[in-house]
């Protein structure tokens, strides 16, 4: 596929599919008339490479996490280096913060919606004397 098809799938800008390409995280053949052209299997390693950075880890972690997430996994543990295994527990123990924070405010959200849902209920039915419709109808 091309890049603006790779783009569209993914939600990715071309700068960006580009520069993942420069930092070596993709990669594209090239066509005889010079125009990029991805594997299917890119679509979701773009879509992985977006999450992570989502994530907060730099491309440079990105680039020697990226084989771990193939199938089959392909991990190069010359590449394991004590920095690199310190800045991935960091950002491991940064991530689960980050989602036990998006766990509480999500059930924070359902218990305030749950209480709101209910409260108009109960005055629906204190006013009609009858079961409130579902919303919607």
């Amino acid at each position: 596929m091309r890049i603006g098809e790779l783009s569209e799938r993914t939600g990715t800008p071309r700068r960006l599919l580009r520069y993942y390409e420069e930092q070596g995280l993709i990669a594209a053949s090239r066509c005889a008339n010079g125009y990029r052209d991805y594997d299917e299997r890119f679509v979701d390693r773009v879509l992985q490479i977006r999450g992570l950075l989502d994530a907060g880890l730099p491309t440079r972690i990105i680039k020697q996490i990226l084989p771990c997430l193939d199938q089959p996994r392909v991990i190069h543990f010359s590449d394991a280096t004590p920095e690199m295994i310190a800045t991935l527990e960091h950002e491991r123990d940064r991530m689960t913060e980050r989602i036990n924070c998006l766990v509480r405010n999500r059930d924070a959200i359902a218990e305030y919606l749950e209480t709101v849902l209910r409260n108009d209920r109960d005055r629906a039915r204190a006013t009609t004397g009858r079961e409130a419709e579902p919303a919607g109808r």
